[in-house]
């Protein structure tokens, strides 16, 4: 079956001497992986391996069969062209983070225009931005929704949240209630928009913070999580 779809570059891995493989979210069938054969050695490879950086949002043909778990892209372009994702160093860390996350938690073959929507924009938004310490934290939290474990904020005024049940609690229940600084931040984050994002203002701790507790409730709802390679890269460059 010959499809068209956009699609959104979450990892590569070089294969032999040659190959490139390929790990993409497509808007029409979820997850699927691609062998790119010789895009390495031949010229015309390199210009078309430029396509698959990471999170590149791409247009791709290619004739699905569903007896291989790899499939071969006739054609692909790039939908938009990023200017500053892939050459600021800052926001090359947090691509580089977002894309193992994602690569980690979306499984799934089927179609989620929702989801696609959601990641398309806010990789937009983070490309023309100049203020996005904390653009990495709000996708995250809003990522949930998606994923299916968004926080209950029915008590949203209540002192502690409960990183285990998703919901906040007037009393701990368990060791994975939190409170402080997290729990500040958490409720700030609930209410504000990406583009409200610059004006909340924290400091390098307490993102990172913050961040190892996001991280932990991923992997409290998420049984399959690993805690990504890339976030001591991250931490360090936003530190």
């Amino acid at each position: 079956m010959l499809i068209t779809t956009n699609a959104i570059v979450l990892s590569k891995l070089r294969y032999r001497d040659n190959d490139l493989i390929v790990k993409c979210y497509t808007q029409k069938i979820g997850i699927v992986s691609f062998l790119l054969r010789g895009v390495l050695k031949s010229k015309k490879g390199g210009s078309k391996t430029a396509h698959f950086q990471l999170l590149s949002q791409l247009q791709l043909e290619f004739d699905q069969k569903n007896n291989r778990s790899l499939q071969t892209i006739k054609e692909s372009r790039l939908n938009f062209i990023y200017s500053s994702v892939h050459s600021n160093v800052l926001k090359s860390a947090i691509v580089m983070f977002l894309s193992e996350v994602l690569s980690n938690t979306l499984q799934e073959e089927e179609q989620n225009d929702n989801l696609f929507s959601y990641l398309e924009n806010t990789l937009l938004w983070l490309d023309s931005q100049s203020e996005y310490a904390n653009f990495h934290l709000l996708f995250l939290l809003k990522l949930t929704k998606y994923l299916g474990f968004y926080p209950d904020t029915t008590h949203i005024e209540w002192s502690f949240f409960n990183l285990q049940e998703g919901k906040f609690e007037n009393k701990p229940s368990n060791k994975y209630s939190i409170s402080g600084e997290n729990i500040i931040l958490l409720k700030m984050l609930l209410g504000t928009t990406f583009d409200a994002l610059p004006s909340i203002k924290i400091n390098a701790k307490q993102r990172q913070f913050f961040l190892s507790m996001i991280l932990l409730y991923f992997e409290l709802h998420l049984g399959s999580f690993k805690t990504p390679k890339s976030l001591q890269v991250l931490n360090q460059v936003f530190s």
